[in-house]
């Protein structure tokens, strides 16, 4: 599982190093993509390949299904470290998440976020004060 917050610095190439730990986690050959809310999703190969059987199952006739399949899939690619534990995003993920030089590693469960460290403070602060009321949503029936 992938959890705790990491701030890191994308250089001038589009690369940002991401922790050794999740390094291990992700393995050699992982996925990145379009996250929702503006940021990058990056999943391990076997994580990304049960969303996309998943996305399989979805009806083809329903707009919202190929839409959302469309957004997901075609911000994806395979990626690898280097030498330094870098990856590199691409030019039309680095558009999306508006990622600046400071960036937020987040670990979120199944998954890390690429966050830009400006867009991640906003998050928080929104999501903070919100916090009671959707745990209070989420948890409320009985489903903790």
């Amino acid at each position: 599982m992938f959890l705790g917050e990491y701030h890191h610095s994308l250089d001038e190439k589009g690369r940002i190093t991401i922790p050794a730990k999740y390094r291990e986690m992700l393995g050699e050959n992982f996925v990145i993509t379009r996250g929702i809310e503006h940021c990058i999703y990056v999943y391990p190969l076997t994580t990304f390949e049960k969303i996309t059987s998943k996305l399989e199952t979805l009806p083809f006739t329903k707009s919202d299904a190929r839409r959302f399949t469309r957004f997901f899939l075609s911000g994806a690619s395979n990626c690898s470290f280097d030498k330094q534990g870098r990856i590199m995003i691409a030019a039309p993920l680095l558009s999306y998440s508006e990622l600046k030089k400071d960036c937020v590693i987040v670990g979120s469960g199944d998954r890390l976020e690429i966050w830009d460290q400006e867009k991640w403070e906003e998050f928080m602060d929104v999501a903070t004060n919100e916090m009671s009321d959707i745990a209070e949503g989420l948890f409320d029936n009985g489903n903790a």
